[in-house]
């Protein structure tokens, strides 16, 4: 055989091995780490977030009842690096000791997971005063939040122009509060809110205003 015939036979190789792995699930040997909170009569009920350190991330925001349905989202290279930090300072979740484990409200089932091929360890607590953990939930639930702020934000541009005023003042509250770790990843339908002039003027003043805010602090 021909040297080219080889390199032919293996760039086929290559390309099947590549789309046999499904969207969203990370390559052999790639770490990922997986949020999961169940709180049920809250809104909502679920969430669940899962990150590669490769790149490839899913989240399902729902009620219990709904099916479910995981989408694929993206987390800047900034915010992995702290979530697997965080994961390898709590043992990447080897531990039984996240909850007090003492009479409290019930504050909704959270739930670590880390997945590197057979390698699995899972914590799960109710409320915990470990920091490492904490920051960790937090930035995961602000991963939550943001995709909720998107959707809802799309949704009105979409289906509702009269409701995005109100979508936009809802994250607003959000960046307000530094409660997302990644608010530039709504820029683009800012922009498009900011340009469009079906849109009522506070709404677009509003949308600009966010856009600018946004990049000021981010440096875009």
């Amino acid at each position: 055989m021909t040297r080219n015939h080889f390199q032919s036979r293996f760039q086929l190789l290559l390309f099947a091995a590549l789309i046999l792995v499904p969207a969203g699930q990370a390559s052999p040997g790639t770490a990922t780490i997986t949020y999961r909170r169940v709180f049920k009569g809250s809104s909502p009920e679920f969430i669940e977030i899962k990150v590669s350190e490769q790149g490839k991330a899913t989240y399902e925001i729902r009620q219990l009842g709904e099916d479910p349905n995981a989408e694929a989202f993206d987390v800047g290279p900034a915010v992995r690096k702290k979530l697997f930090e965080l994961s390898a300072e709590l043992n990447n979740f080897a531990i039984n000791d996240l909850d007090v484990r003492k009479r409290i409200a019930n504050l909704g089932q959270k739930t670590f997971r880390y997945e590197r091929d057979s390698e699995v360890h899972e914590a799960t607590f109710n409320y915990t005063l470990n920091a490492s953990a904490n920051q960790l939930m937090q930035i995961f639930e602000g991963l939550a939040r943001q995709q909720s702020d998107l959707v809802i934000l799309e949704r009105s541009v979409k289906y509702d122009r009269l409701g995005v005023n109100d979508a936009l003042r809802q994250f607003e509250s959000d960046v307000d509060h530094r409660l997302l770790p990644e608010p530039e990843r709504l820029l683009p339908v800012l922009d498009r809110i900011a340009a469009d002039s079906r849109f009522v003027e506070i709404a677009r003043t509003r949308a600009r205003g966010l856009a600018e805010r946004i990049r000021t602090s981010r440096g875009h």
